[in-house]
């Protein structure tokens, strides 16, 4: 399965800053041009970014203003 939905239903953080996260992620991944991630998940940056934030292999934090 392309997007974790199991993993979305079940996380019980706020989902707005889990949806800013993945967009930032997302973003890192396709300017870095991430060959790995882009294979693994055949081409779909979004999908990844939101797994590894998911699954805890990229950390993120919300920075005050």
């Amino acid at each position: 399965m392309i997007v974790p939905v199991d993993e979305l239903i079940d996380y019980k953080g706020n989902r707005y800053e889990l949806t800013c996260a993945a967009i930032k992620r997302a973003i890192q991944i396709n300017l870095t041009k991430d060959e790995e991630v882009r294979k693994s998940y055949k081409g779909k940056i979004v999908p990844a970014a939101l797994r590894q934030i998911l699954l805890e292999k990229v950390k993120y934090r919300i920075e005050e203003e």
